[in-house]
This record gives C-alpha cells, structure tokens and sequence, in this order.
C-alpha cells in the first residue's frame, strides 16, 4: 500500500521522447501564432498607409504610417523571427473563415482608420507576448511599434473628423469685445447673416469677465443660426471657451499645448493651433490638433510682427498637411490671391473686414471671392 501511495503521489516522469514532440509542438504553435499576428499587423498598416495617403491626401501621415510599416518589415524580416516563414501552415489554420458578428462597418475614412488601426494593435500586442517565447529579445521593439500606431492613430481619426466638421469653411473673422457689448452683437449677427460660418474672439486686452459675456454672446448667436452652421473660437482661454460653450479654442505656441487644451475643452470641441514652421504643422497635427492657423503672412494693423511667414512655407504645409489650415496676419481682399496661389484655401481676417465701413458686405466679398477661387469640396 505505502508503494502504491507512492506511485500516486510521485507519478513516474513522461517519456523523454515523447515530452520533446509535445514540446516542439507547442514551439511550432507558437511561431504560427507568430507568424499570423505578423501578417495581420503588416496588412492592417499597409491599409492605414494607403488611407491618409488616398482619402485623406495627407503627405506628412503617410510618411508617418510608411516609416512605422517599414520598421516593423525590418524586425520581421531579421534572423530571430526567420522561424515563422518555414512553420506557416495555413491550410491547417483551424480560425481560418471564421467572420465575427457584428464587425465594423467601413462607411468612410475614419471608419477605415478606427478598423485598421485596431487590427494593428491587436496583432502587435500578439506579437509582443509571442515573442517572449520565441524571439525575447525582439518584445521591446513590437512595444514601441504599438506605441507609435497609438500616435498615427490619433493624428489619422483627427484628420478626418477635422475635415468634416470645417467642410466649407473657408472664413474666419477675428473680433474683439467692441465698444459695447451692443455693438459686438451687431457685429457678430452682421458677420453670420453675411454667411460668415466662423468667427474668433479674440481680445488680448479684454478682462475675463468681459470676454466671458463677449463669448458667451457670440455663442448665443451662433445658436440661434441652423444646426452645426456657425462656429465660434475662443482665442488662447480653453477655460473661457468650456465655460461658455464655445465650439473650441485656438492656442499658440506661447498658450497651453494642444494635448492640455483638449483636457479643458472636451473630446468634441475644435482645437486650433498656430504654426510658424513646417514643424509646428507637425507636432500640432500628430498632437490632435483640428486645424491650423499658418502666418502671419503680412503686415497687420491690429498686432505687431517680427518676422513673416515665407511663401514657401505656406506652400509646404498646403503640399503636405491635410488638417484645415487658415493663413493668418495682414490678409485683405488684394492680398487674397497672393495667398491663395500658394496652395491655402482658407484664411482667418480681422480689421479687413471688422474695421470696414460694412463689416459684413466685406466679409460677402471675401466668401465669393473664396468660392469663386477653389473647387467645391466634396
């Protein structure tokens, strides 16, 4: 009895030879599974690349999605994931044809973005725990890789949600607090009537509390136009626009970073942000931004500047920024042209239109000479 206690309680050791297979298989599951989550995340970032690049038009997130791509390629294609090539069995693959309930439609381009950009994390989360069976050395790397989707993922949904919501807006007018609160209502009611769609308070003398009821009436009158027609930013005070309800707030380089504005203000509201190089453009773009305000490009009467954007700057950032992008400083009606033939399409104006004799048959001429400069948007 004692030897049979024994026996149950220390069974005898598996079979060498036997353990070996067992072990081997499993090995070869793992650089299966390897090799699928490698396939998928290389497929699901050729799809993210191809988007910005096509539907959105968008040269800097495509160089973007292309490095990450080809970054991941060069890990996969390296001596210590060789192994999955020679193990791929995807006849044998028991998961191949299973389609789950309830997938995600592909309706426009954030769809597609949200889709692929999940299937690339998913797979190099995968890859990631995989490879600390098989290829230690290499989870680092996936890690990083994930993190960056992370990045080109945001600027991407951005994008695309930014290009919806400003479609055909062409026009921002710049206005102060005014005189009166009267004649700032006046003014602002004028603009939208004229068919202004967004307008920026923007007053850097003005106490908190008068902008705040400067902001808050020029939302009011924003709601009183139809539905999602009329947008109103507040200029550098993310506070001031979340009080009042504004559509959003534009910051500069010397405000609060896009990412901590957005905290303020809210997952929906419009964030712009003011590039004075190509590299700003950037950092805004992949830190969220909605739209861009590039200058200034002239002289202005109504803030002083050191130095001016050259024209070529406008042009690169026209060539390879799709964000909504409004070149500010100096702009008038006989300068609108110099402006436009460098690729920007849209244009943020103050006194050439607020310090007019009819500030809103200025801004008319500036809406149909916009139009009449460009090709409807689709």
């Amino acid at each position: 009895m004692a030897g049979s206690r024994r026996r149950l309680d220390h069974p005898p050791p598996r079979d060498a030879e036997a353990g070996g297979i067992a072990r081997s298989a499993e090995a070869a599951g793992a650089w299966r599974l390897c090799d699928a989550a490698a396939n998928r995340a290389a497929e699901a970032l050729r799809v993210l690349e191809d988007v910005v690049r096509f539907v959105l038009d968008d040269g800097h997130l495509t160089a973007v999605a292309k490095t990450l791509r080809h970054d991941l390629a060069a890990i996969l294609a390296g001596p210590a994931l060789a192994p999955r090539i020679a193990l791929r069995d995807a006849p044998g693959d028991v998961g191949a044809g299973c389609v789950a309930a309830g997938a995600l439609g592909r309706r426009d381009a954030s769809d597609l973005v949200a889709a692929n950009a999940a299937r690339a994390a998913q797979a190099l989360r995968s890859l990631e725990e995989v490879s600390r069976v098989v290829a230690p050395a290499e989870a680092a790397g996936f890690e990083g890789l994930r993190y960056r989707l992370y990045a080109l993922e945001k600027a991407a949904a951005g994008t695309a949600r930014a290009a919806g919501r400003l479609r055909g807006v062409n026009l921002c007018v710049l206005v102060d607090g005014g005189a009166s609160a009267a004649e700032f209502e006046r003014l602002v009611e004028g603009l939208f009537e004229a068919g202004v769609r967004m307008i920026q308070v923007r007053d850097k003398g003005l106490g908190v509390p008068r902008l705040v009821d400067r902001a808050r009436r020029a939302v009011a009158a924003a709601r009183r136009r139809a539905p999602a027609e009329a947008v109103v930013i507040v200029n550098d005070r993310a506070d001031v626009a979340a009080a009042v309800g504004a559509s959003g707030v534009h910051v500069g380089a010397e405000d609060l970073p896009v990412i901590s504005a957005r905290r303020v203000v809210g997952a929906e509201a419009v964030v712009g942000r003011t590039a004075h190089a190509v590299e700003e453009a950037r950092t805004a773009v992949l830190d969220g931004a909605d739209y861009l305000g590039v200058g200034p490009c002239f002289p202005s009467p109504t803030k002083t500047f050191t130095a001016f954007a050259p024209g070529d700057f406008l042009a690169a950032v026209a060539a390879e920024i799709a964000l909504p992008t409004f070149a500010i400083g100096g702009i008038t009606l006989e300068r609108l042209d110099d402006v436009l033939g460098r690729g920007i399409g849209r244009v943020a104006v103050a006194s050439a239109i607020t310090a007019a004799h009819d500030p809103a048959a200025a801004a008319a001429a500036f809406i149909a000479r916009l139009a009449a400069r460009q090709p409807a948007e689709p």
